[in-house]
């Protein structure tokens, strides 16, 4: 069975599949077990979510985070993954609901669910080219229209997840002219590594971003993007998929 195929059944009728052979199936197609069980309608145990930290921290790591172009995203995933993931927990505050109403439509649900699993709300998103009030109607109300494929384009990557498996979850058609709007997956991949760390190392980490990108601090939080998108090796013959 395609690859596709599969999400969309899971996506579809997930509940009708076991919790277990949900988790056989994320390893199956690498994509991580908490996101899959949440596109499946399963509850998401406690041990697959982030640990309680610091807002702040989040917001400024994702951030610093995005302005590392492709190697440097390579090796700021290898540094997050180096850190030791039996830290004491810290102090903090789990990070809101991405959404203040209850989801209406699927995809909201399951949108929803996926940035709850990296630790997020709309605010610790990155630059994605969308508005703040069409964030919060994703995650409440996202129906099919004119320019849901616009907005899966743009949420995927930060995700950790390519256009076409996340198109396929959502039901639209892919097509290979289809592109990141501003980042692909492997920043997604380097936010979705980081989904265990502690405040501290959320710290540790964006000052290694920023070591890597030579960017200067500029003492301010400033909402935009460098965007590497269209360097992306999966879109210039380096293997893989958007």
């Amino acid at each position: 069975m395609e690859r596709a195929d599969i999400l969309r059944g899971i996506a579809a009728t997930g509940t009708d599949t076991t919790a277990r052979r949900v988790t056989e199936r994320a390893a199956e197609l690498d994509i991580p077990v908490a996101d899959l069980l949440a596109v499946a309608g399963h509850p998401v145990p406690a041990d697959l979510l982030p640990p309680e930290r610091d807002a702040e921290a989040v917001r400024v790591f994702v951030y610093r985070a995005s302005h590392c172009d492709h190697p440097q995203l390579a090796a700021l995933e290898a540094f997050v993954r180096s850190l030791p993931r039996d830290a004491a927990a810290e102090t903090g505050t789990r990070l809101p609901w991405p959404r203040s109403r209850p989801a209406r439509t699927r995809c909201s649900a399951v949108l929803g669910e996926l940035i709850r699993n990296r630790g997020f709300g709309i605010r610790e998103l990155p630059f994605l080219g969308l508005s703040r009030s069409t964030l919060n109607m994703m995650v409440e109300r996202w129906e099919p229209n004119p320019h849901r494929r616009q907005q899966l384009s743009a949420i995927a990557g930060p995700l950790g997840w390519t256009l076409p498996d996340l198109f396929a979850v959502a039901g639209e058609p892919y097509g290979e002219g289809i592109r990141p709007m501003v980042h692909c997956h492997h920043l997604g991949r380097v936010l979705a590594a980081a989904v265990p760390l502690t405040t501290t190392q959320l710290v540790d980490a964006a000052a290694e971003a920023d070591r890597l990108s030579s960017r200067e601090d500029q003492g301010v939080w400033q909402p935009v993007s460098q965007g590497f998108a269209d360097g992306c090796p999966d879109l210039t013959g380096g293997g893989g998929r958007a």
